[in-house]
């Protein structure tokens, strides 16, 4: 049997993350160890060391797909493998991103008032009132972990929705994180390195 490591159960820490955010928005702030961490293991390494041992979704998508067998353990899409769509999905999820930090600086300016929901797939907004106490802190915080949390919600969703479709760690193929960091692979290694492939693996 495979030894474990501490790593092995960093879907604790993923799982932690979506049900502290239900009850506290704050803890959305959390999500950004995910956002920074692996650009910067990319960039000092040379490599997608995050994706393939430190990825706490992945490994929970593999959990719940592989050992409760929720997924139906199909091949992927050729199309969602290809450059088009996953460098199309990461130029989406920027202009996602950068609408939402748009968002949070309208909050801070006093230009809005602070939004309280969840918005699901970028369109369906959920109220998320209970989730906020009141802080000694900006409304604009509340506004950003509200916005961030909707992002790794919404990104949790796709990943659930595809591990069921088909094989458990499909949301790998087409993650921005990963397309991000197999960029930063590539221009560091050479695109020809056997260590950054072409393509994210499932």
């Amino acid at each position: 049997m495979k030894n474990k490591h501490w790593y092995d159960y960093l879907w604790i820490v993923s799982l932690s993350y979506l049900i502290l955010g239900f009850f506290n928005i704050l803890f959305a702030w959390l999500g950004l160890l995910c956002f920074f961490i692996p650009l910067i293991i990319a960039v000092t390494q040379g490599s997608k060391g995050y994706c393939n041992r430190y990825c706490g979704r992945g490994q929970l998508f593999g959990l719940l797909g592989g050992r409760f067998g929720l997924s139906r353990k199909q091949d992927i899409p050729a199309w969602m493998r290809s450059k088009w769509f996953r460098y199309g999905f990461l130029i989406f999820f920027f202009v996602m991103f950068f609408q939402m930090l748009w968002n949070t600086y309208l909050v801070f300016a006093g230009a809005s008032d602070l939004k309280q929901v969840v918005t699901l797939l970028w369109t369906f907004k959920l109220p998320w009132q209970w989730a906020y106490h009141g802080t000694l802190f900006h409304p604009g915080v509340a506004q950003f972990a509200f916005g961030f949390y909707s992002v790794m919600l919404t990104s949790t969703v796709l990943g659930l929705v595809t591990m069921v479709l088909f094989k458990p760690r499909s949301w790998c193929v087409y993650c921005p994180m990963g397309t991000m960091t197999q960029l930063i692979c590539k221009v560091k290694n050479g695109s020809k390195d056997p260590s950054c492939p072409t393509a994210n693996k499932v």
